[in-house]
């Protein structure tokens, strides 16, 4: 029997990107100091300076290394759901940006292969069975295809959040997504 395939986006589901930005953004302009609750799509030409661009926000050499992971319990339960799970990250990258994703993948989960790590904008295309996400177009889109999903809540994605199931830490991830499989975790550590 094939094992279930769970699909985890990058960055802001296993990695904080929009934190790292929002601080090189508020280094290089003085106005407007953006924050987290600012952020409430992912059309952000309204509220980032005037002189800030797609490229200096998210194209700055080096941002993408350096991210923080997301929490102190994401390795240990994406380690945990490898065992049961065929695991595959996919993260709508820019192309500029693949390489250092890899490098910061084989820094923190370097127990995914490179096979298991996928770049696409339109994650539901790519076969799997639930996907973990902060993106509200991905996981409408994956829902509409059929497949199960976990919405990591975020101000961006607040106006769907009653919809979804979420969970806004890693802690406890393998359970629900056992539960969410019909799968029962088998009680392992």
């Amino acid at each position: 029997m094939s094992k279930k395939i769970v699909a985890i986006d990058m960055d802001d589901t296993i990695c904080h990107l929009i934190p790292k930005a929002i601080s090189y953004h508020n280094a290089q302009y003085d106005q407007p100091q953006l924050a987290m609750e600012h952020i409430t799509s992912f059309n952000l030409h309204g509220i980032w300076h005037p002189q800030c661009t797609e490229d200096v926000f998210f194209g700055r050499p080096g941002l993408y290394e350096e991210l923080d992971i997301f929490d102190e319990h994401t390795v240990e339960e994406i380690r945990k759901m490898m065992t049961d799970y065929d695991v595959i990250v996919i993260t709508a990258a820019r192309p500029s940006s693949v390489p250092e994703k890899w490098k910061w993948m084989q820094q923190h989960l370097p127990f995914i292969p490179y096979d298991n790590f996928f770049v696409a904008k339109r994650k539901y295309l790519v076969d799997f069975d639930l996907l973990i996400d902060d993106g509200p177009h991905n996981v409408i889109a994956a829902r509409e295809a059929g497949k199960q999903t976990i919405l990591i809540p975020r101000p961006w994605n607040a106006h769907i959040q009653k919809d979804y199931v979420l969970k806004d830490s890693w802690d406890g991830m393998y359970e629900l997504v056992g539960e969410l499989l019909s799968e029962k975790p088998d009680g392992r550590e």
